[in-house]
């Protein structure tokens, strides 16, 4: 039956998926077009292009529109179809929510603990180098202009600069991308 084995299938790759919803992707592709073959690969391409564009995380998005695809392929009809996709959503975070519970349980539970806080004082550095590393790599001359001193550059990086200072006084981050898409188009439909 489709919907035990999409139950099964999604079940095992929200366990067994590590590194985001990018590594989830291709595991996905690789079970319902090579193993099931429940989509064609160009399906499932059309199913990976839409996932990308709605809000939300990727790898719950194309777990929902395979799971109504799927289920509508298999030739039954549109409600099923989307009981198949609730149903794949459902699974694909079933086991990582279970396990985030057990482990917040776990943290409450040793939080005054001095290792586990060491830890955490070690994962905050981390984290503080990881975000910093992302951010590097999107200075490029794609995104803010060549550095040259163009007014292309100093408008780009004045913006960045604007939205820092103001990211650290707490401003609202909508208000802050809305802001910074209003004087990109000002800056740069200008120029």
């Amino acid at each position: 039956m489709i919907f035990w084995e999409l139950f099964w299938t999604f079940l095992k790759i929200g366990i067994f998926t590590f590194g985001g919803g990018a590594a989830m992707v291709a595991l996905i592709q690789n079970e319902v077009t090579v193993h099931h073959h429940w989509l064609t690969t160009q399906e499932y391409t059309d199913i990976l292009a839409v996932s990308q564009m709605t809000p939300g995380p990727i790898g719950i998005n194309t777990a929902t529109y395979t799971g109504y695809t799927a289920v509508l392929n298999a030739g039954y009809g549109p409600w099923a179809a989307v009981a198949g996709s609730l149903l794949a959503s459902f699974a694909v975070i079933l086991l990582p929510v279970a396990l985030m519970i057990l482990a917040v349980r776990f943290l409450q539970r040793y939080r005054n603990n001095r290792y586990v806080g060491s830890v955490f004082q070690m994962l905050r550095m981390v984290v503080v180098g990881v975000i910093a590393a992302a951010a590097l790599q999107l200075v490029t001359a794609e995104s803010f202009g060549h550095p040259a001193l163009s007014l292309h550059f100093i408008a780009s990086l004045l913006i960045f600069l604007a939205v820092f200072v103001l990211s650290m006084r707490k401003c609202n981050p909508i208000w802050l991308m809305l802001g910074s898409g209003l004087a990109g188009l000002l800056l740069y439909g200008l120029v």
